[in-house]
């Protein structure tokens, strides 16, 4: 039997670009718009995410609010907390239309017409948003697990436990992809699922956190995943 049965794959900064860029526009927006002392653009992105990744957390089951509606709550606690007179609305409104509208990686299209096995995108954006930017891209997979579909974030199991269920595969039959440390892999890790860190931008991994590849982009994985055990870093659960 060939491994893996199945890829689960991350899509914002693992097959798209993240909003990075656009999120730092917008802090700096923020901070000029600071009717106060004025603060650093980078406080004010360092408190706006820590806010939205606590946000995240506290958001599954029947407390569950999408991305949209924490993005919009994060945001307009970030404008409060530092005084500005920025425009949620329009600052908001900014980054949908980025979620919708994507820029791809170079490797993603070559990286998913050579996968010969079901892929699994397992996303934290809202499911008409990541809908809408597959179908700008172009982008035709087998499956689509959303954390609104599984009313929980990642890390948290369920959005993984989803795909898994859908699949109908054990955990250690698939390869999650992602780029996020404490999202994908920590998530991952949790169920025992081996995981491929795309780290484009060399981070460096701390020890606790456990992968099979390590990677710098898709072309590379895909080479790995075509030829393994080559770039075999670490087994999970050793």
């Amino acid at each position: 039997m060939s491994w893996p049965q199945a890829v689960l794959l991350d899509f914002y900064g693992t097959v798209v670009e993240e909003d990075d860029h656009l999120v730092s526009e917008l802090c700096a927006e923020i901070s000029d718009s600071i009717t106060a002392m004025p603060v650093d653009p980078r406080t004010v992105g360092a408190y706006w995410s820590e806010l939205f990744t606590r946000v995240c957390a506290d958001a599954s089951g029947p407390a569950f609010a999408t991305q949209r509606e924490l993005e919009r709550r994060s945001l307009r606690q970030t404008i409060r907390h530092f005084g500005s007179a920025a425009d949620e609305e329009a600052l908001s409104g900014r980054l949908f239309a980025y979620w919708q509208r994507p820029v791809p990686f170079p490797d993603t299209a070559a990286f998913l017409r050579e996968i010969a096995c079901p892929i699994c995108i397992v996303s934290d954006i809202d499911r008409t948003d990541i809908e809408t930017a597959m179908a700008h891209l172009d982008i035709k997979v087998d499956l689509l697990v959303t954390s609104q579909d599984a009313c929980a974030y990642k890390p948290r199991p369920e959005p993984f436990l989803l795909a898994l269920g859908l699949l109908e595969l054990p955990p250690d039959q698939v390869v999650h992809i992602g780029d996020s440390l404490t999202r994908d892999v920590a998530g991952a890790n949790a169920l025992r699922i081996p995981a491929a860190w795309v780290n484009r931008t060399g981070r460096t991994r701390p020890p606790t956190m456990q992968v099979t590849y390590e990677v710098t982009d898709l072309t590379s994985l895909h080479q790995a995943l075509a030829t393994a055990p080559q770039l075999l870093v670490d087994s999970p659960g050793t």
